[in-house]
């Protein structure tokens, strides 16, 4: 769904199709990458952080993408749902053309802004070496390193990018800023080398923990458009309703993954110029690829109805989509988890009146699809976010007090309300 005007975003181009590559650091011995592959492959590894790769866009205001990086240090914080003794990262180039070569990575936990906590920097190797070289299309992950980190605690990544990198993949509503510097400060403590700033995350797609609790298959993956994306929250304050969901498990004393794969714009039966491919096909890419999940929550379809009569969604409207087939969509997500033997919660749809995606078109297709999701038993259980964020005086309005301003995406109030509406034993 698409960003307010007063939020500092970026957007993300025409999708390509893609298989996700894991593959080892070029020029590591027989012996290291055996090592490696038997860490890589192991249960014990679990999902703290995600974001869902997207193409080098910007269609709603500047952003680092389309230009990539030369000679830059690009340092990215992010919030850990659950902790552990170990982490390792995971480096998506899935929409580069070329080979992305990174040229050093480290990861330590976070003091304020781009600065790092001392004592804490790890300095990352991909298959023992300190480099690594990602193919067009490929994901990587580094090997796993010693560093004790507690649920809800954030960590840095930092990234060297020596050579040219060519158009970057990306993740464009982050909610979150992320640093650049010139030249190579990977190892720096202090941020008064990064002197940029951008609203967007770069190549790093995931940050995995192990050492934890008793591994058990209880991650959760939340699954959408920009209302799970987070846009409307505030930056660097980690309000999406997938953190707060997250703040509720830790607060019961069972802090588990909450991994979010939501991407402002995207539409569960339409291909997009900048919000990504539809959400059928990218759910077993993104959702289902994610370690030891037992969980989806699926909030998606907001824009299949509303960006085909909204003359401002980037690169035109999309087609028109009927309630029958984003049912149809729907289902297709269901039977691809149901097949992996995960359960998968359905949520209703936001309200939209006041928005520019309201039409009582619109509204009639959403009272439908959300009717079929609170009624037909196909999904495991509801998350019904509808009467969660709705105004009782105007119920197709969500409540002044949880709305960002636009009248379509919630703020942190609303997000709460979101995150507070789920029943932690349905997961």
């Amino acid at each position: 769904m698409a960003p307010t005007n007063s939020l500092r975003r970026t957007g993300v181009a025409l999708l390509a199709a893609t298989t996700l590559v894991a593959l080892p650091a070029v020029g590591a011995g027989t012996g290291a990458l055996a090592a490696v592959a038997a860490e890589n492959g192991s249960r014990t590894w679990h999902g703290g952080w995600a974001a869902s790769p997207q193409p080098p866009t910007a269609p709603f205001a500047p952003n680092w993408s389309e230009q990539g990086f030369f000679d830059h240090t690009v340092r990215q914080v992010v919030r850990v749902s659950t902790g552990g003794t170990r982490a390792r990262i995971e480096l998506s180039n899935r929409y580069g053309t070329t080979p992305l070569r990174i040229a050093g990575a480290t990861v330590a936990r976070t003091d304020e802004g781009a600065s790092v906590q001392p004592g804490s920097v790890r300095r990352l190797t991909f298959g023992r070496e300190r480099s690594v070289t990602i193919p067009a299309g490929g994901t990587v992950h580094s090997d796993g390193v010693p560093l004790e980190v507690a649920a809800l605690q954030s960590v840095t990544v930092t990234l060297y990018l020596a050579e040219p990198t060519g158009p970057a993949t990306f993740h464009s509503f982050a909610s979150a800023s992320s640093y650049r510097a010139d030249g190579d400060h990977r190892y720096d403590r202090g941020g008064a080398a990064f002197e940029e700033t951008s609203d967007s995350w770069y190549f790093l797609s995931g940050v995995e923990v192990s050492g934890g609790p008793a591994a058990r298959r209880d991650a959760v993956v939340t699954f959408g458009d920009s209302i799970t994306d987070g846009v409307g929250s505030g930056i660097d304050a980690d309000n999406r309703y997938p953190d707060e969901l997250a703040e509720r498990f830790a607060a019961a004393g069972e802090p588990r993954g909450v991994l979010n794969h939501g991407i402002g714009g995207n539409q569960v039966t339409n291909d997009t110029v900048w919000a990504g491919e539809k959400g059928v096909t990218r759910f077993k890419l993104d959702a289902l690829s994610e370690p030891n999940v037992g969980t989806v929550v699926v909030l998606e379809g907001i824009n299949d109805f509303g960006g085909n009569g909204w003359q401002g969604f980037p690169g035109g409207p999309t087609p028109e989509v009927s309630v029958e087939q984003l049912v149809e969509g729907h289902r297709s997500l269901i039977r691809q988890a149901h097949a992996k033997g995960i359960k998968v919660i359905g949520a209703t749809l936001t309200p939209v009146k006041g928005s520019f995606y309201y039409t009582p078109v619109n509204e009639a297709k959403r009272e439908a699809f959300n009717h079929w999701v609170r009624t037909s038993g196909e999904y495991d259980a509801v998350a019904d976010f509808d009467r969660a964020l709705a105004d009782p005086a105007d119920p197709d309005r969500i409540l002044p007090a949880y709305d960002s301003g636009d009248h379509l995406h919630p703020g942190d109030a609303g997000y709460r309300a979101m995150a507070e509406a789920l029943d932690l034993d349905a997961f």
